[in-house]
Protein backbone atom coordinates (compact mmCIF):
# COMPACT_ATOMS: atom_id res chain seq x y z
CA UNK A 1 0.00 0.00 0.00
CA UNK A 2 1.45 3.42 -1.20
CA UNK A 3 1.62 6.23 1.73
CA UNK A 4 -0.36 9.82 0.73
CA UNK A 5 0.20 12.56 2.43
CA UNK A 6 -1.66 15.21 1.29
CA UNK A 7 -0.22 19.07 2.22
CA UNK A 8 -3.22 21.12 2.98
CA UNK A 9 -4.70 18.96 5.52
CA UNK A 10 -3.29 20.74 7.68
CA UNK A 11 -2.62 24.51 8.50
CA UNK A 12 0.09 26.10 6.54
CA UNK A 13 1.48 28.33 4.03
CA UNK A 14 0.68 25.49 0.88
CA UNK A 15 -2.86 26.95 1.25
CA UNK A 16 -1.56 30.46 0.35
CA UNK A 17 0.22 29.02 -2.70
CA UNK A 18 -2.54 26.74 -4.15
CA UNK A 19 -5.37 29.27 -3.68
CA UNK A 20 -3.15 31.63 -6.21
CA UNK A 21 -2.83 28.73 -8.63
CA UNK A 22 -6.60 28.19 -9.04
CA UNK A 23 -7.45 31.77 -9.01
CA UNK A 24 -8.30 33.23 -12.51
CA UNK A 25 -7.68 36.79 -11.68
CA UNK A 26 -3.89 35.47 -10.53
CA UNK A 27 -3.08 32.81 -13.34
CA UNK A 28 -2.50 35.73 -16.04
CA UNK A 29 0.94 36.52 -14.17
CA UNK A 30 3.06 33.55 -15.42
CA UNK A 31 6.17 34.13 -13.26
CA UNK A 32 3.95 34.23 -10.08
CA UNK A 33 2.45 30.65 -11.33
CA UNK A 34 5.37 29.23 -12.04
CA UNK A 35 6.81 30.34 -8.61
CA UNK A 36 3.80 28.81 -6.65
CA UNK A 37 4.63 25.73 -8.37
CA UNK A 38 7.66 25.80 -7.49
CA UNK A 39 7.36 26.62 -3.90
CA UNK A 40 4.68 23.61 -3.52
CA UNK A 41 7.61 21.29 -4.90
CA UNK A 42 9.82 22.63 -2.05
CA UNK A 43 7.36 22.41 0.35
CA UNK A 44 6.88 18.81 -0.44
CA UNK A 45 10.38 18.09 -0.90
CA UNK A 46 10.84 19.36 2.62
CA UNK A 47 8.36 16.62 3.88
CA UNK A 48 10.22 14.00 1.56
CA UNK A 49 13.67 14.70 2.99
CA UNK A 50 12.26 13.43 6.44
CA UNK A 51 11.73 9.89 5.01
CA UNK A 52 15.33 9.44 3.57
CA UNK A 53 18.38 7.60 5.00
CA UNK A 54 20.94 9.93 6.92
CA UNK A 55 24.42 9.29 8.32
CA UNK A 56 26.00 11.54 11.70
CA UNK A 57 29.00 13.54 10.59
CA UNK A 58 31.49 16.26 12.24
CA UNK A 59 31.15 19.51 10.42
CA UNK A 60 34.29 21.62 11.21
CA UNK A 61 33.92 25.55 11.72
CA UNK A 62 36.29 27.96 12.01
CA UNK A 63 35.57 27.61 15.95
CA UNK A 64 34.93 24.52 16.75
CA UNK A 65 33.05 20.52 15.48
CA UNK A 66 29.49 20.64 15.14
CA UNK A 67 27.39 17.60 15.40
CA UNK A 68 25.12 17.31 12.20
CA UNK A 69 23.42 14.47 9.77
CA UNK A 70 24.18 13.84 5.65
CA UNK A 71 21.75 12.17 3.22
CA UNK A 72 23.23 9.16 2.54
CA UNK A 73 20.66 7.97 -0.10
CA UNK A 74 21.34 9.18 -3.71
CA UNK A 75 18.48 11.16 -5.34
CA UNK A 76 17.19 11.55 -8.58
CA UNK A 77 14.57 13.99 -9.48
CA UNK A 78 12.45 13.47 -12.41
CA UNK A 79 9.49 15.41 -14.61
CA UNK A 80 6.92 14.90 -17.31
CA UNK A 81 7.79 17.97 -19.64
CA UNK A 82 6.37 21.00 -20.50
CA UNK A 83 4.36 21.33 -17.55
CA UNK A 84 6.32 19.84 -14.40
CA UNK A 85 9.20 21.81 -15.04
CA UNK A 86 8.38 24.67 -12.36
CA UNK A 87 7.93 21.59 -9.60
CA UNK A 88 11.08 20.23 -10.37
CA UNK A 89 12.90 23.22 -10.59
CA UNK A 90 11.47 23.83 -6.56
CA UNK A 91 12.51 20.28 -5.65
CA UNK A 92 16.07 20.64 -7.15
CA UNK A 93 16.32 24.17 -5.17
CA UNK A 94 15.94 21.73 -2.15
CA UNK A 95 17.50 18.78 -3.41
CA UNK A 96 20.69 20.01 -5.09
CA UNK A 97 23.18 17.39 -5.54
CA UNK A 98 20.32 15.04 -7.05
CA UNK A 99 20.87 14.04 -10.51
CA UNK A 100 17.87 14.45 -12.85
CA UNK A 101 15.78 12.63 -15.57
CA UNK A 102 12.74 13.91 -17.93
CA UNK A 103 10.31 12.28 -19.41
CA UNK A 104 8.08 13.73 -22.48
CA UNK A 105 4.76 12.51 -23.48
CA UNK A 106 1.18 14.20 -24.00
CA UNK A 107 -2.17 13.61 -24.29
CA UNK A 108 -4.56 13.50 -27.32
CA UNK A 109 -7.51 13.33 -27.84
CA UNK A 110 -9.26 9.90 -30.17
CA UNK A 111 -13.02 10.50 -29.50
CA UNK A 112 -15.35 13.19 -27.81
CA UNK A 113 -14.68 11.62 -23.96
CA UNK A 114 -11.58 9.66 -24.86
CA UNK A 115 -7.97 10.27 -24.09
CA UNK A 116 -4.33 8.92 -25.45
CA UNK A 117 -1.45 8.82 -23.52
CA UNK A 118 1.73 9.47 -26.23
CA UNK A 119 5.27 9.02 -24.81
CA UNK A 120 8.00 10.36 -27.00
CA UNK A 121 11.48 10.73 -24.74
CA UNK A 122 13.08 9.60 -21.69
CA UNK A 123 16.27 10.56 -20.00
CA UNK A 124 17.86 9.23 -17.04
CA UNK A 125 21.10 7.76 -15.59
CA UNK A 126 21.04 4.30 -13.95
CA UNK A 127 18.05 4.32 -11.24
CA UNK A 128 19.53 0.75 -9.46
CA UNK A 129 18.92 1.15 -5.99
CA UNK A 130 18.49 5.14 -5.85
CA UNK A 131 15.51 7.58 -4.68
CA UNK A 132 13.22 8.87 -7.40
CA UNK A 133 11.30 11.64 -7.20
CA UNK A 134 8.98 12.10 -9.92
CA UNK A 135 7.56 15.45 -9.73
CA UNK A 136 3.94 16.59 -11.84
CA UNK A 137 2.07 19.54 -11.24
CA UNK A 138 -1.48 17.78 -11.90
CA UNK A 139 -2.55 13.98 -11.28
CA UNK A 140 -5.14 13.90 -13.28
CA UNK A 141 -6.48 9.75 -14.10
CA UNK A 142 -2.81 8.68 -13.23
CA UNK A 143 -2.39 7.11 -16.39
CA UNK A 144 0.59 9.39 -17.91
CA UNK A 145 2.20 9.42 -14.42
CA UNK A 146 2.65 5.60 -14.45
CA UNK A 147 3.32 5.59 -18.23
CA UNK A 148 6.49 7.83 -17.63
CA UNK A 149 7.15 5.88 -14.63
CA UNK A 150 7.44 2.64 -17.18
CA UNK A 151 9.95 4.08 -18.96
CA UNK A 152 11.83 5.63 -16.30
CA UNK A 153 11.88 1.87 -14.75
CA UNK A 154 13.82 0.72 -17.97
CA UNK A 155 16.69 2.17 -16.44
CA UNK A 156 17.31 0.30 -13.44
CA UNK A 157 15.07 -0.30 -9.66
CA UNK A 158 14.97 2.44 -7.71
CA UNK A 159 15.15 1.79 -3.85
CA UNK A 160 11.45 4.00 -3.60
CA UNK A 161 9.73 6.10 -5.70
CA UNK A 162 8.42 9.59 -4.35
CA UNK A 163 5.06 10.83 -7.13
CA UNK A 164 4.82 14.78 -6.70
CA UNK A 165 1.31 16.55 -7.48
CA UNK A 166 0.50 19.99 -6.50
CA UNK A 167 -3.73 19.12 -7.18
CA UNK A 168 -4.80 15.18 -7.58
CA UNK A 169 -8.08 13.63 -8.55
CA UNK A 170 -9.16 10.85 -6.18
CA UNK A 171 -9.47 8.85 -8.91
CA UNK A 172 -5.92 9.25 -9.84
CA UNK A 173 -4.56 8.94 -6.62
CA UNK A 174 -6.19 4.98 -6.42
CA UNK A 175 -5.44 4.54 -9.62
CA UNK A 176 -1.65 4.92 -8.98
CA UNK A 177 -2.09 2.94 -5.50
CA UNK A 178 -3.56 0.60 -7.18
CA UNK A 179 -0.98 -0.15 -9.98
CA UNK A 180 1.68 1.06 -9.33
CA UNK A 181 4.58 -1.52 -10.04
CA UNK A 182 7.32 -0.50 -7.34
CA UNK A 183 7.20 0.91 -3.67
CA UNK A 184 6.32 4.14 -3.60
CA UNK A 185 5.13 7.00 -1.68
CA UNK A 186 2.39 9.49 -3.20
CA UNK A 187 3.03 13.40 -2.10
CA UNK A 188 0.44 15.68 -2.49
CA UNK A 189 -0.53 19.91 -2.17
CA UNK A 190 -4.77 18.86 -2.47
CA UNK A 191 -7.02 16.19 -3.84
CA UNK A 192 -10.05 17.42 -5.83
CA UNK A 193 -13.14 14.85 -5.87
CA UNK A 194 -13.83 14.81 -9.43
CA UNK A 195 -12.80 14.85 -13.08
CA UNK A 196 -14.90 15.70 -16.16
CA UNK A 197 -14.89 14.14 -19.15
CA UNK A 198 -11.91 15.18 -20.49
CA UNK A 199 -10.11 13.95 -17.71
CA UNK A 200 -9.43 17.28 -16.22
CA UNK A 201 -9.57 17.40 -12.28
CA UNK A 202 -12.19 19.69 -11.21
CA UNK A 203 -11.95 22.48 -9.51
CA UNK A 204 -8.77 21.79 -10.13
CA UNK A 205 -6.68 24.86 -11.91
CA UNK A 206 -7.03 24.02 -15.72
CA UNK A 207 -4.23 23.76 -18.37
CA UNK A 208 -0.84 23.85 -15.71
CA UNK A 209 1.61 23.71 -19.15
CA UNK A 210 -0.58 26.04 -20.98
CA UNK A 211 -0.90 28.97 -17.42
CA UNK A 212 2.84 27.98 -17.35
CA UNK A 213 4.52 28.75 -20.77
CA UNK A 214 1.49 29.57 -22.76
CA UNK A 215 -1.11 27.87 -25.12
CA UNK A 216 0.43 25.09 -27.43
CA UNK A 217 -1.09 24.28 -31.26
Amino acid sequence: MSKVFILNQEANVASNYLNELRDPSIQTDRARFRRNLERIGELLSFEISKTLDYQDADITTPLGVAKSRVITDKLVVTTILRAGLPMYEGVLNIFDHADSGFVASYRSSTGEDEVEINMEYVASGNLDGKIVILADPMLATGKSLLLALEGLLKNGTPKHVHIMAAIASQDGVDYVKNNIPVEASIWLGAVDAELNSKSYIIPGLGDAGDLCFGEKL
